[in-house]
């Protein structure tokens, strides 16, 4: 657990951090309005991260098992078709972005000059959707080669960059929002130019063609199926954050989309080790399941499932213990109050235990059972958050959003639990039933 781990969740948090900083700069140098607006944007660029998600788990996939069996002619096809890819979803996703920004901040609830905001920070990323889409996918298909520490130290650059471009173009710049955008693509494109680099140079462990376009359907296909589940976690977020800040702009102020817009990204900030952790447990349990290991499959679930519960302990002690402190980096425009700080510790109650939620959707599909966790996916934001967020707010108002969230996804960890434990005992039928035939 620990060699195949570490340098993928030093690689997210490296993500995480990305996000974080971003809010640190909106929150504390432009204001309440501003931090609303890029909240409200943020989930929306994330559709270009789920298009380089898709790709890049799809082809790292797809080249794994290439390289594994010596496929000589996937390998050599795989870039032409993921430059390919990255090229039509990034011409499909500027044309819809450009076209429909000021309505899809709308509607996710921005109005007045949160909407002018979001606008802007929106319109931005979607230039920069390219590098998005291909250092995402790039850096993946690195990771799907077992280089990890080569993925994660370009991610690091590729932060550091954002994080000094933040500082000039908001700080010394004074460019707002757009500021905001243009840092992050400016990290983005250090990021691709890295991981096109990586390529270029034949550091790869298979022919990569950087220069190449191929339209092979049936790996495109193949590619867009293994890469589906993890673009669908990003795509229910999107569905998450939708319902989430329509109730809070219906029934909240522009403070409480703020107030939200910090917490969810800290939240996110948090969980960073649990998704280092579920690229590297897919193998340690897709192997075992593979060679009839079933006890060991199991077993490593349990093992990366508290791994990531006890990383995440730390820092969510801290900021459960001085959420003012928190979350006044990133909060300069409104006084936190002690009703906020309750919302806050009740929104955070359940993150350690979600490990076991998101080990489960790797774990699934690693056994061969892709529909559970596309079950839990889906149920967790069609099934409960959209019906939640539309009836509680009417009633509890601001509360029924934070106490909503926590309910939702106790229920969720209760019943991934009992999912993934029906699935144990039909792993350990099944090892018992090809040692049966042995002893007799």
């Amino acid at each position: 657990m620990f060699q195949l781990s570490w340098p993928a969740v030093i690689a997210m948090v490296f993500y995480g951090l990305n996000s974080l900083m971003d809010a640190f700069f909106v929150g504390r140098y432009i204001g309440d309005a501003a931090m609303a607006g890029v909240s409200m944007a943020y989930p929306l660029s994330q559709i270009s991260t789920a298009f380089g998600s898709l790709i890049g788990v799809g082809a790292g996939s797809a080249l794994s098992i290439a390289l594994g069996a010596n496929d000589r002619n996937t390998q050599r096809k795989a870039m032409g078709n993921v430059n390919m890819m990255t090229i039509v979803s990034t011409v499909a996703f500027m044309i819809f972005g450009l076209l429909l920004s000021k309505q899809l901040i709308s509607v996710m609830g921005g109005t007045g000059e949160v909407l002018v905001q979001g606008n802007a920070y929106f319109r931005v990323t979607v230039f920069g959707s390219v590098f998005w889409i291909y250092g995402l996918a790039a850096n993946m298909i690195i990771r799907a080669e077992g280089k990890m520490k080569t993925a994660a130290w370009m991610m690091g650059l590729g932060l550091g960059i954002n994080i000094l471009a933040n500082y000039i173009f908001i700080v010394q710049l004074g460019m707002g929002v757009e500021g905001a955008a243009w840092g992050t693509n400016i990290g983005m494109f250090v990021y691709s130019i890295l991981g096109w680099t990586y390529f270029a140079r034949g550091k790869a462990t298979f022919e990569a063609k950087v220069l190449s376009f191929r339209k092979d359907k049936a790996m495109i296909v193949n590619i867009s199926r293994l890469g589906l589940a993890s673009a669908l976690m990003l795509i229910m977020n999107l569905v998450q954050s939708l319902v989430v800040f329509n109730a809070l702009a219906r029934f909240g102020t522009t403070a409480d989309v703020a107030f939200y817009g910090v917490v969810y990204r800290l939240y996110q900030f948090l969980i960073t080790p649990i998704f280092g952790l579920m690229r590297a447990v897919a193998p340690a349990i897709g192997i075992n399941y593979g060679a009839n290991q079933y006890e060991r499959a199991i077993q490593s679930y349990k093992v990366f499932s508290v791994a990531a519960l006890i990383l995440t302990i730390p820092l969510w002690l801290i900021t459960l213990i001085a959420p003012q402190s928190v979350l006044g980096l990133m909060i300069t425009e409104q006084v936190i109050t002690a009703t906020q700080i309750t919302f806050f510790r009740v929104f955070m109650a359940i993150l350690p235990l979600m490990s076991f939620i998101y080990m489960a959707m790797t774990f699934f599909p690693a056994v061969d059972k892709g529909k559970p966790a596309t079950i839990i996916g889906m149920a967790r934001q069609f099934v409960f958050y959209v019906p939640v967020m539309l009836i509680v707010p009417r009633i509890f108002g601001v509360a029924g959003v934070y106490y909503g969230s926590f309910a939702i996804d106790a229920i969720i960890v209760i019943w991934t639990i009992l999912m993934v434990n029906k699935e144990f005992r039909s792993l350990r039928k099944r090892a018992e039933s090809i040692k049966a035939p042995k002893a007799a």
